[in-house]
Formats: C-alpha cells, sequence, structure tokens
C-alpha cells in the first residue's frame, strides 16, 4: 500500500521560511510527476509548485521567487522550501505523486496534509 506523509508545517511570522516534506512509502515501481497542492478555507485547492522526475519545475505565479520545489528520488521525498511567507499563503499544503505500482500505472496519490499558518 502506497503511503504519502507530509511533515514541517508550523505557524511562522510573516517574512519567515518554512521547509516541507513529503515521503513515499509501501511498494510501488516509480514515482513520476509529483507536486505540492494547497487549500485555503473557504477556497479550492490550488497547484503550488510540481516537478518532473527529471527535475523540470513549475510554479504558480503566486509562489514564483519565494517558494522552490525539489525532490531526492533515491529516498523517494518531495520538498517545498517556503521564504518570504505572506498571510494569505495560509493553507494545509498537500503532497500529490503519480505513483506506478505492480498493480496500477500512473494513479494519484495524495498525502494527508500538514497546515501552515503565517500569522503575528
Amino acid at each position: 500500500q502506497v503511503q504519502l506523509v507530509e511533515s514541517g508545517g508550523d505557524l511562522v511570522q510573516p517574512g519567515g521560511s518554512l521547509r516541507l516534506s513529503c515521503a513515499a512509502s509501501g511498494s510501488f515501481l516509480s514515482i513520476s510527476t509529483m507536486g505540492w497542492y494547497r487549500q485555503a478555507p473557504g477556497k479550492q485547492r490550488e497547484l503550488v509548485a510540481k516537478i518532473t522526475r527529471g527535475g523540470s519545475t513549475n510554479y504558480a505565479g503566486s509562489v514564483r521567487g519565494r517558494f522552490t520545489i525539489s525532490r531526492d528520488n533515491a529516498i523517494n521525498t518531495m520538498y517545498l522550501q517556503m521564504n518570504s511567507l505572506k498571510p494569505e499563503d495560509t493553507a494545509v499544503y498537500y503532497c500529490n505523486a503519480m505513483i506506478t505500482t505492480f498493480q496500477t500505472p500512473y494513479r494519484d496519490y495524495w498525502g494527508q496534509g500538514t497546515q501552515v499558518t503565517v500569522s503575528s
């Protein structure tokens, strides 16, 4: 069974930094594109950033230049370095990954989410 587990969410002051991690575990063949999404109260879930297995990245305009997505394929882990945080970055952040298992090719998996709160 495949699991994605996020960590690193916290309460931080405006202008501060946080680093989120997402670790994939279980039995699978490969992980292709991974991404971070977020959902603020009363809003739809939105893409924050995504990264291919080869390292190509894509960012939402609202976070470009402040957030950096990366991954370590050797340990099946993805990161999101968030700098210059703003109150509008407050949301539950979710990890997403396209994973191929022995039974199913390219299926979407989601983590349980980690809360990021930016407030003074």
